[in-house]
């Protein structure tokens, strides 16, 4: 394991442990309408049941026992053991089958070639150093046809002052950079204070996702901003720096997988 998935794992595992945010599992309030929370954008086209569902870095107890109780067949994924002891602590107590594996999300080669039909990914690909990495480890596991939704942070938001000057938000961090970025005060509601963090381009955000094998079909900005927030929270920065965006793509039929060092054309 290396320095960063070290430290990113100890991290969300400390978390965890202190309930901090997102770290909450879903409530009885979610299981109601399990489906109406996992896919605000309506791009799950009505109904998972039977589907065979990638919760990838997703552990924490929410999306997988959401998926789940709406009916699908749910792995979940997350390198931080503590998290995914709350997705089997929910998956317990609600009765929900749910299969966790323990594993970075640029490396999945504890699951088999095109076994998912959908893959979903919250927030997490700010944690490794190569987004496209990750991509090419989802369109191996993901059947051709299938659906991957996946959220990230926006690059902007990852260069962005987090307490607004005189003249607003700076914009402090270069676009063009390596490593990850500095660290920043506990508490900070738009990066988690004790993880190494990297900003992404959109050339490997968007760019990366086609070039690894799928096709993006939509697009959405999660709105966050609250005009009436106090400056320096996150309602009041949403308003002019984009936090998130998210990413519905398609796994093309034509494209090469990699599968244990060999290469697979599917049909």
């Amino acid at each position: 394991m290396s320095r960063v998935q070290q430290q990113n794992r100890q991290a969300w595992d400390d978390r965890a442990r202190r309930g901090a945010w997102y770290t909450e599992t879903a409530t009885e309030r979610h299981f109601k309408n399990p489906l109406a929370v996992i896919d605000q954008c309506g791009w799950l086209g009505g109904d998972v049941t039977g589907q065979r569902v990638l919760c990838l870095a997703a552990g924490g107890g929410k999306q997988s026992a959401l998926y789940a109780a709406a009916g699908a067949m749910v792995t979940v994924v997350d390198i931080s053991p503590e998290m995914l002891r709350l997705d089997r602590q929910v998956a317990i107590e609600r009765r929900l089958r749910i299969q966790t594996v323990e594993a970075s999300m640029d490396d999945l080669s504890a699951l088999e070639p095109a076994s998912f039909e959908i893959v979903v990914q919250p927030v997490s690909t700010c944690y490794v150093p190569d987004v496209e990495a990750v991509y090419r480890q989802v369109a191996r596991v993901t059947t051709p046809g299938g659906l991957y939704i996946s959220q990230h942070k926006q690059p902007v938001s990852l260069q962005a002052d987090v307490v607004p000057s005189s003249r607003g938000y700076g914009l402090n961090e270069p676009y063009h950079r390596s490593g990850p970025l500095p660290p920043v005060a506990a508490g900070t509601p738009h990066r988690e204070s004790e993880t190494l963090e990297f900003l992404h381009r959109w050339e490997n955000l968007l760019g990366g996702l086609c070039r690894s094998g799928f096709v993006i079909e939509d697009v959405a900005e999660p709105r966050h901003a609250n005009p009436k927030a106090e400056p320096g929270t996150f309602g009041h920065r949403s308003c002019f720096v984009p936090p998130y965006i998210k990413i519905k793509a398609r796994r093309k039929h034509d494209t090469p997988t990699e599968s244990l060092g060999r290469r697979i054309w599917t049909p």
